[in-house]
């Protein structure tokens, strides 16, 4: 009892920050855990510890890349725990916990409420309990909505329970923008590659839990009416389709999947990881194109990763301005002065985070392509889960350097960074002087 005062004790004298990250690895190694126990592996399959905390890894950061096959190598149980790590990651260790408390009808404190702003990536802790509520009715909504409407589809293929427990796994993995699936034989939804119900279903269900909560409230809140909405919104949806489009043109030139697959893959590769065609089989201006997208990511406040479509639109914004000679803004607003400071940091760290892993990747796995592990590091760091095939047959070193590099795109590589540099600045100002840049 002492030890847990104690550890309480010392959780309230961290900054949020470091309480979010401590509480996603507390989650990663208690679903290794649970993952590892006889009742969630099957009697035909065998789960090293190794392969446990990857699987829970991917799973609690909303990834999707996979060690072992989910169906084959899980139980019923096995799978559930999959379910709930995917629920706890997709809206956040402080927004499942405010929830409960909300429901057991607790008041909930200002650190609280500071803890669910930092997660959540909002500026005010103004309608936090709204928020909260807001989050947790959009994700019964839409979750529900899945399993209704992926149900018809599922039912034509296995027995009704199964049908429907299929759904519900799809459903929830498919809105936290996690590409795991229990339909066996490592395959995907590729033997659904011609369901357009289903590939419609399943695009809606990514792109709605890719916009984040934030822009869910506001566009009900302004009634659907675009010009209502705030900067915030109108860049996340004008952002989000042209990277749609974009997406879906190019994917059709480079290797000529269809219209449809191409546009499945242009909504998964944006932090999902479903996959309908095999990835290994594009051609390398393809995966070029994937890698692009799943480096973007997601938006701010959603169930994804990546380094979000508002700083991709800020550092675009910047060098469209550097050459207009026009101060950085949209929509008849300005942009923030500090915006592109955080944007380019957040770019930065992105990119360093990538290299670094790949590189690790390649001296480890010399047999594989760079193209495959830029490829698979990427798709980690950015949660997406998406898979030339390598990721089974990977050394347990590389899988390391992949949990590694999911735990540091799911919390955020500037959430990190900040964890150790919260110190005052110094109380002097130094002189200006210029440097001469490009």
């Amino acid at each position: 009892m002492n030890t847990v005062k104690r550890f309480l004790n010392f959780l309230k004298r961290q900054p949020p920050a470091r309480i979010i990250a401590l509480g996603f690895a507390l989650a990663i190694l208690l679903g290794a855990a649970l993952l590892k126990l006889p009742v969630s592996v099957r009697d035909t399959a065998t789960v090293s510890w190794v392969d446990a905390l990857f699987t829970s890894t991917s799973a609690v950061c909303v990834t999707g890349l996979i060690a072992v096959d989910s169906a084959e190598s899980f139980t019923p149980f096995g799978q559930a725990v999959l379910v709930g790590l995917i629920q706890i990651g997709g809206l956040g260790v402080t927004s499942i916990g405010m929830g409960l408390a909300l429901a057991a009808g607790r008041r909930i404190s200002l650190r609280g409420r500071t803890l669910v702003r930092e997660a959540l990536n909002v500026d005010s802790l103004e309608g936090m309990i709204r928020l909260i509520r807001a989050v947790l009715f959009f994700t019964l909504c839409f979750e529900l909505g899945g399993v209704v409407l992926s149900f018809p589809v599922f039912i034509q293929d296995f027995p009704p329970l199964h049908a429907l427990w299929v759904s519900i796994f799809h459903s929830v993995a498919a809105f936290n923008n996690s590409g795991f699936d229990i339909l066996g034989g490592l395959r995907n939804l590729i033997p659904y590659h011609d369901n357009l119900w289903l590939n419609l279903v399943t695009c809606a269900l990514i792109i709605f839990g890719g916009i984040g909560f934030l822009v869910m409230v506001d566009v009900v809140k302004c009634r659907f009416r675009f010009r209502k909405f705030t900067l915030h919104t109108k860049v996340v949806l004008t952002t989000t389709g042209v990277l749609l489009v974009s997406g879906t043109v190019l994917l059709q030139i480079t290797d000529h999947v269809g219209w449809m697959a191409a546009f499945f893959h242009s909504v998964s590769a944006r932090t999902a990881g479903f996959s309908t065609i095999s990835i290994g089989d594009l051609s390398d201006a393809g995966l070029f194109v994937l890698i692009i997208l799943m480096f973007i990511g997601a938006s701010p406040g959603s169930t994804g990763g990546g380094i979000k479509t508002t700083t991709f639109f800020v550092l675009m914004q910047e060098i469209w301005c550097i050459f207009t000679k026009r101060r950085p803004g949209a929509f008849h607003r300005r942009l923030p002065e500090n915006a592109l400071g955080k944007a380019a940091t957040i770019a930065l760290l992105g990119v360093t985070v990538v290299c670094t892993g790949t590189f690790l990747l390649c001296v480890l796995e010399p047999e594989a392509t760079f193209v495959q592990l830029l490829f698979e590091d990427v798709s980690a760091f950015g949660t997406v889960g998406l898979s030339t095939g390598i990721t089974p047959g990977l050394r347990d070193v590389s899988k390391f350097v992949l949990i590694l590099t999911m735990y540091t795109g799911r919390v955020g590589a500037f959430t990190l960074l900040s964890i150790w540099v919260e110190r005052p600045g110094p109380l002097a100002r130094y002189t200006e002087e210029a440097i001469t840049i490009g």
